[in-house]
């Protein structure tokens, strides 16, 4: 898979852009501040329909324009798609090959983007909400229906909240209403936590493998998911999975509605990295915490590959200059001849030229962009 031509309008800095891109390596070069990330940010929405530095649509739309527009090319082994997003501040509209789709979740997936930048390296020591967001972008765009069961949780969690806070201030006493919520977004939970169990154990199988090459065999590293309801096993069905979560609610009913709030579920769960039986969160150097993040985004690779049969699109963000050397080769001979690759930086002497080869360079100023073949 690999992104072909590119087309933005008013996106960030960037008022009109036309571009051709490389099959391998594309290599955006300039100083801080005139635009790199912002493109690769483009690129990065016109997969997921959303940014991966903030949650605000409205801050995508170049000032001073009523809307911002991007529109992509996608090459794949057996077909080509067209991609269109289009941006205003009352939202978002998409199209796959010129036809307009209805939900966001029919449009992503249809090119598969895998971003690494320094700030994931926050995957092993930040706040769990880091890790819970890291594993809705991965498998929301490998998986409709997660992304579907996501929306609905979402929108299900936020009545039942509203609810529970209206019980918890007198304003409401009806409890059958409480347990009409509660089932259904048991239900719904259920498919969730069995799509990430599933998940997690295909990503700590490739992880593991990555890890070890790039540690020298030195280190194991184990990937755990950490249910919010604790009687969750990784066996454990849809229906036993749904059976344990509604029991969750009805213990901690009086809990609940005292803080108005909904204390288990998807959006309390949490990852664990192991590195030798040791919880990375609290042992973990900035050496290890490189190679963890490292490992998990080369995992993330090959389960893309596994579950669409195509590699994804790989996006590196000012990462060069955070890997040594050795680390930077491992991740450059493992994505060698598999993914189309864009990196930022700002100047060239940081990349292992015996691996890149040929790259395409491009030079952004203030943006605007030249090419320069290196």
């Amino acid at each position: 898979m690999y992104l072909a031509n590119f087309e933005l309008k008013d996106f960030r800095n960037f008022e009109e852009l036309k571009i051709n891109f490389d099959p391998h390596v594309n290599i955006f070069i300039g100083p801080n501040a005139q635009g790199k990330t912002n493109l690769l940010e483009a690129i990065y929405f016109l997969a997921l329909t959303r940014s991966h530095r903030t949650n605000s649509d409205k801050e995508l739309i170049r000032f001073g324009s009523k809307f911002a527009g991007l529109q992509g090319k996608v090459h794949k082994s057996q077909l080509e798609v067209e991609l269109k997003l289009r941006l205003t501040p009352n939202g978002k509209k998409a199209w796959v090959n010129r036809l307009e789709q209805k939900k966001l979740s029919a449009y992503v997936g249809q090119m598969n983007a895998i971003l690494f930048s320094p700030e994931d390296l926050a995957l092993v020591k930040g706040a769990p909400s880091i890790r819970r967001r890291f594993m809705d972008l991965e498998f929301g765009q490998i998986n409709s229906e997660y992304l579907y069961f996501l929306s609905q949780y979402r929108q299900v969690l936020q009545q039942r909240n509203n609810y529970l806070k209206q019980l918890s201030i007198k304003k409401a006493n009806d409890l059958v209403f409480l347990d009409v919520l509660s089932d259904q977004l048991a239900g719904i939970a259920a498919e969730i936590i069995s799509r990430r169990i599933k998940y997690i154990k295909k990503l700590n199988s490739y992880a593991q493998s990555a890890h070890s090459e790039i540690s020298g065999q030195a280190e194991k590293l184990q990937i755990f998911y950490r249910p919010s309801v604790k009687e969750i096993t990784p066996d454990d069905d849809v229906e036993t999975i749904y059976q344990k979560v509604i029991t969750s609610y009805k213990k901690n009913r009086p809990n609940e509605i005292r803080k108005g709030t909904t204390l288990s579920g998807p959006h309390r769960d949490d990852l664990d990295f192991l590195i030798n039986d040791k919880n990375a969160h609290d042992f973990a150097s900035q050496g290890q915490q490189r190679t963890i993040s490292l490992s998990v985004k080369l995992a993330e690779i090959q389960l893309v590959h596994e579950l669409t049969q195509e590699y994804p699109i790989l996006l590196l963000d000012d990462v060069m200059s955070e890997l040594d050397h050795r680390r930077q080769s491992s991740l450059l001979n493992y994505i060698h001849g598999k993914t189309q690759t864009f990196i930022t930086t700002t100047d060239l002497e940081g990349i292992s030229w015996e691996i890149v080869k040929e790259p395409k360079v491009y030079h952004i100023s203030a943006g605007t962009i030249s090419t320069k073949e290196s």
